[in-house]
């Protein structure tokens, strides 16, 4: 039988996009097996945490489990290449923080990958700031008494940190204030909470998803915030910046995914961590328990977040003095 016209100019357009056809039922399909997160850091951290509470909201809108994988090391670098390395098919999902996405990159010469280049973020769950924390006991009862002390004792004080957002804002009070301290590298948070206890050192900033347990059960007292203004659920807490002005330190968490990914498959993970947080509890608790700024997201907003993120980084580590590694 001989062909139409028409069907003649079919032919070799559907011949041309079977990898567009194949894409699309990707994303109509999935996801279709166990989705896997890698939490670049170890348990505990806000990261963590809001992974799970996430994940389990994907895992019941889906029916297909959604594991969660710790891999801590190298302040999130090797979290971040195990997800550069996996297969673009959306069943491996990084998240996404200040130190994997816009911190490290500035921090170390050569971190063996590029956020831009190799990473999509699908998702923000949200940007926040940290406390700068002391022990209950601690003879520093206010932000001044800390540093006055520092003054008169320089390179006395350690300060710990496990992330970018816990290094870099001790690093950039010191040089505003003109102080020196002694920053003491960890793995893990658990393990920098038990030598903030012990007394091994004095101090550090720790995010306020992550540091709201320890602050609200009274071991440890807050003495300031990185917000620009006072958060309604600590009113009584000042910011850094009423006594340094324009000293604010913010930072996100989100979700990211090979660049490579098909994008139906991003638009599918996007639309569910956009329910996710949307969610009536979900969202009471990332906003009232967490104090994290969440809102949904497209794609493009994402990638525009996590651009913006890269650059006021930058500025936070310029100005924290920090020779990339």
């Amino acid at each position: 039988m001989p062909l139409s016209r028409r069907t003649l100019f079919a032919l070799p357009t559907l011949a041309a996009y079977p990898a567009l056809a194949q894409s699309n039922a990707q994303g109509a399909d999935y996801p279709t097996k166990a989705i896997r997160i890698i939490v670049p850091f170890a348990p505990g951290g806000s990261g963590d945490i809001t992974s799970r509470l996430i994940g389990k909201y994907i895992e019941d809108k889906t029916g297909q489990p959604f594991v969660v994988e710790n891999k801590p090391g190298a302040n999130g670098i090797v979290g971040a290449l195990a997800v550069k390395s996996a297969p673009a098919d959306g069943y491996t999902l990084m998240l996404a923080t200040t130190s994997t996405n816009a911190a490290n990159i500035h921090m170390y010469k050569s971190p063996g990958y590029d956020p831009e280049k190799d990473f999509q973020v699908v998702g923000v769950i949200g940007s926040s700031g940290a406390f700068l924390v002391v022990p209950a006991d601690s003879p520093y009862k206010t932000l001044a008494d800390l540093l006055a002390y520092a003054k008169a004792n320089p390179g006395k004080l350690n300060f710990g940190y496990f992330n970018a957002s816990s290094q870099v804002p001790a690093e950039v009070l010191g040089t505003k204030a003109g102080v020196q301290w002694q920053g003491v590298a960890y793995k893990a948070i658990g393990n920098a909470w038990t030598d903030l206890y012990a007394g091994a050192i004095q101090f550090m900033f720790v995010d306020l998803t992550a540091g709201r347990g320890q602050v609200v059960a009274g071991k440890a007292r807050a003495l300031a915030i990185t917000l620009p203004q006072r958060s309604p659920l600590y009113p009584d807490l000042p910011t850094l910046s009423e006594s340094f002005p324009g000293l604010t330190t913010t930072g996100f968490l989100a979700v990211a995914v090979p660049k490579a990914t098909p994008r139906p498959v991003q638009e599918k993970l996007n639309a569910l961590i956009n329910e996710a947080i949307g969610a009536p509890d979900i969202h009471k608790r990332l906003t009232d328990e967490f104090a994290l700024n969440s809102r949904p997201l497209t794609l493009e907003q994402c990638a525009e977040q996590d651009r913006d993120e890269r650059a006021k980084w930058a500025e936070y580590v310029k100005i924290a003095k920090i020779e990339p590694q």
